[in-house]
């Protein structure tokens, strides 16, 4: 059993590849079998999570999340705990596998109730698992909200019941509450839908159990990138070995935002860095950070550079977009600039040709912007988070990185799109955005690709807010600027 962290790397099957993947495990194993090595994980976790408790609440559904409940309520009465089953379902319509476990668990002497018992320890949902189409109702939402709502941990059984495993989509009158604890144990692969939207407050911390069943032939889905292996610097090196970053945004009462992404492109690394402000009315020089080298943006000949544009551009962004598209050795696109682009079929048609030629492009929309440049709405962008990341890569040719709850990285190439596990709620403030377009812009110039660049840049952007000091002052974008790492 492996607990999936941030430094996890691995690859993530949908829904239809974890259906054959299991046909084809269940088929070269003894009948039964399955199953009953599904349910003994489930209780070790649940022993691992609440080792003192008396009374643990089984809550099975009619399929066969419900077997591996049954199965999980058996092994633990035989290991001394007292499991309570609440079956929501028809016994004479469950699976036979389901059909089975159900019977272990009466011989093994699991009690089975009508209700949920008034106190418990840990309760363990296995109601829906990925098979699930419609979203739970009547008594299983019902048990959902009660376990939700209370201040003992949950324990999903392979996905929490009504999320998509696919898109990590709740149905909208799913339980939200955030009183208890979550973990989830996902069994044979790990699903792209546990790691992003909804997914990640649904299941909370993620456990994997292949049921020792390793061998997978599939493509993925999508792809979980770890740590970044760390880059180190030639002693024999000098400024102009990083590359120049060129921070084009900063209109009129937005000089901030410019300020801070290039704040942050220096601060993880790049060689020189030059913050092109669309304000004539601006300062000189950043007192603060005088290496910062202030221009005119208008002055900027960026065919050796990597431009981070867009950020606190304003309308001003839209006059010299068409000269940063076309003249740019390196681009990366946020904020203001994407909502001109996504206003102007002719930018779009520019952006595209970049990735036509090979040139290095990146763009970084939260959902809203992405829902601009689809021409659909965020709603849209949200069902669905990669398959929009890959739809933008594809029709931009760029690598398109879709901010958000694990946020997903997707480029042209047709290849997995990574989904990023780090980052918290504390990132959830003005400017931090600014700061990633920056970081992402340094790790360009320094010569990345542009996937890896994105990726990287990314990780390090959340691990910043998942590591802060907790007797730290909060996490604000300037601060968070000045400790991107190089």
């Amino acid at each position: 059993m492996q607990r999936i962290t941030p430094a996890t790397a691995g690859d993530l099957f949908d829904i239809a590849a974890t259906r054959r993947i299991e046909q084809a495990a269940a088929a070269a194993l003894p009948a039964h079998a399955l199953m009953q090595r599904a349910g003994l994980a489930a209780a070790r976790l649940a022993m691992a999570i609440a080792p003192h408790a008396r009374t643990i609440w089984v809550a099975c559904g009619p399929g066969n999340n419900g077997g591996d409940g049954f199965e999980a309520a058996a092994q633990l009465r035989h290991r001394g705990f007292f499991p309570v089953v609440t079956f929501a379902g028809d016994e004479s319509r469950l699976p036979p596998d389901a059909k089975t476990s159900l019977q272990r668990a009466r011989d093994a002497g699991v009690a089975f109730a009508q209700n949920p018992p008034s106190a418990y320890e840990l309760a363990m949902d296995a109601l829906l698992g990925i098979g699930s189409t419609r979203p739970p109702q009547g008594t299983m939402a019902e048990w959902l909200r009660q376990m939700h709502a209370s201040a003992q941990p949950v324990l999903s059984v392979d996905v929490p019941s009504g999320l998509n495993a696919d898109t990590g989509v709740l149905p909208k009158d799913a339980a939200r509450t955030n009183a208890s604890t979550r973990h989830c144990i996902t069994f044979l692969t790990l699903k792209p839908g546990l790691y992003t939207a909804q997914g990640r407050d649904a299941a909370g911390t993620t456990w994997f159990d292949d049921l020792g069943c390793s061998h997978i032939t599939d493509q993925p889905a999508a792809v979980l990138t770890g740590t970044p292996k760390a880059q180190p610097r030639a002693h024999a090196s000098h400024k102009g070995s990083y590359g120049d970053v060129a921070v084009i945004g900063g209109a009129s009462g937005m000089a901030g935002a410019a300020l801070l992404a290039g704040s942050a492109a220096l601060h993880a690394g790049a060689g020189r860095v030059f913050v092109g402000l669309l304000d004539p009315g601006a300062a000189v020089v950043d007192t603060s950070q005088p290496e910062l080298m202030l221009r005119d943006a208008r002055s900027l000949d960026l065919s050796g550079m990597t431009a981070v544009c867009g950020c606190g551009g304003g309308e001003a962004v839209r006059e010299l977009l068409p000269r940063v598209l076309a003249t740019a050795a390196a681009l990366v696109l946020d904020a203001d600039a994407l909502n001109a682009v996504a206003a102007d079929s002719a930018l779009q048609a520019r952006l595209a040709s970049r990735g036509k030629d090979g040139l290095p492009t990146v763009i970084t929309p939260h959902p809203l912007e992405a829902a601009r440049l689809l021409g659909c709405t965020a709603a849209d962008i949200q069902a669905d988070r990669l398959a929009s990341a890959r739809q933008l890569a594809s029709r931009f040719g760029v690598v398109a990185v879709l901010k958000g709850s694990g946020t997903v990285v997707s480029d042209a190439s047709g290849a997995p799109p990574a989904i990023n596990l780090t980052g918290n709620a504390a990132l959830a403030t003005a400017g931090t955005g600014d700061v990633l377009a920056g970081m992402i812009g340094a790790a360009l110039a320094a010569g990345r690709p542009a996937f890896e660049a994105a990726c990287e840049a990314v990780w390090q952007h959340g691990h910043i807010a998942d590591t802060w000091p907790a007797d730290a002052a909060p996490v604000t974008a300037g601060t968070l600027a000045r400790r991107a790492p190089a």
